[in-house]
């Protein structure tokens, strides 16, 4: 079944909040999907440097040797920002892919759940508001985030198949559905280079559009054509560094509702997600038209919905 939800912040004076409205929201969507929970962050950026956030299964043996190795290969002493089974690296920008490199030799004892200069992904199994407290979401403050519950019904309950999915630099996806042609599409997408971490659907779809984009298009152009290529049915709220986005399948057999204000713009699987946000009984509040594209980006302050 699977709970989503999104806070894309227009009111700078709203984001030392916007861990406690994202937690807040999504601990509401607990009984749409109790068994794994997580959720994508957009922070601050440090010029020069990139979020690398990693995972294990065994964080007090794991992340001592990790910080040593990467102080070894960065040339000095490189703290970690422990988070419970997650930890931030601030990695120079031009050494990532030999981050990440050394993060394959590991084989496993450290998982990367997101790179970017201002996104970071927590995600674990467990009860969204277990989650949300290990991690300290309440806590945290940025521009936007989208968050997660899920109800497997067609893989293992694990860390790694929990949401959001992560294939690009401050790219993710959280998904509500199921599509029928993700293993053609997979086949096709690693033959551009894209890399896959599970066997999950929904990492298919966010590294269709993650391809997209790297081919020039912006969010809703990747997403209109997602329309075309992606067979099933789904909803996907997408974040990028500086956009967040929305789609509906054909069908949109599954539930979704949006609300806006001069403030923020948000998303929900169900109404009652949204009642706990400022000047809610305001706001401009619908339901997404099925095979509609709607994104907003700070950068160029554009807000716009692309109807198929």
């Amino acid at each position: 079944m699977c709970g989503i939800v999104g806070l894309f912040l227009k009111d700078r004076s709203l984001e030392k909040e916007l861990g406690c409205f994202l937690s807040d929201m999504l601990v509401t969507m607990t009984d749409r999907g109790p068994d794994s929970a997580g959720i994508a962050i957009y922070g601050q950026e440090k010029a020069g440097f990139t979020k690398v956030t990693i995972q294990s299964d065994t964080p007090d043996i794991t992340f001592g040797d990790f910080e040593r190795r990467l102080g070894d290969l960065l040339g000095k002493s490189s703290a970690l920002r422990l988070k419970d089974s997650h930890a931030v690296a601030d990695v120079p920008s031009d050494r990532v892919a030999d981050v990440r490199a050394m993060i394959d030799n590991l084989q496993g004892a450290v998982r990367v759940m997101s790179v970017g200069e201002t996104m970071e992904i927590y995600k674990e199994v467990g009860l969204p508001k277990d989650v949300v407290s290990r991690f300290g979401i309440p806590a945290m403050s940025g521009t936007h985030g989208i968050g997660h519950t899920r109800m497997a019904t067609e893989s293992a309950v694990t860390t790694l198949g929990a949401h959001p999915f992560s294939t690009g630099a401050d790219q993710c996806l959280v998904h509500n559905g199921s599509l029928s042609n993700h293993n053609n599409l997979r086949r096709e997408l690693k033959q551009l280079g894209m890399r896959f971490e599970t066997q999950n659907d929904s990492e298919v779809a966010a590294a269709y559009l993650t391809a997209r984009i790297r081919e020039g298009m912006d969010l809703g152009e990747a997403l209109t054509s997602a329309l075309d290529d992606l067979d099933g049915f789904f909803t996907f709220v997408v974040g990028t560094k500086t956009g967040f986005g929305v789609l509906r399948d054909p069908i949109a057999c599954k539930p979704a509702v949006m609300a806006e204000t001069d403030q923020y713009v948000a998303f929900g699987s169900e109404f009652r997600a949204l009642v706990g946000l400022p000047n809610i009984d305001n706001a401009r509040v619908w339901e997404p038209e099925p095979s509609s594209v709607y994104f907003w980006d700070r950068e160029t302050n554009a807000a716009q919905t692309l109807a198929a």
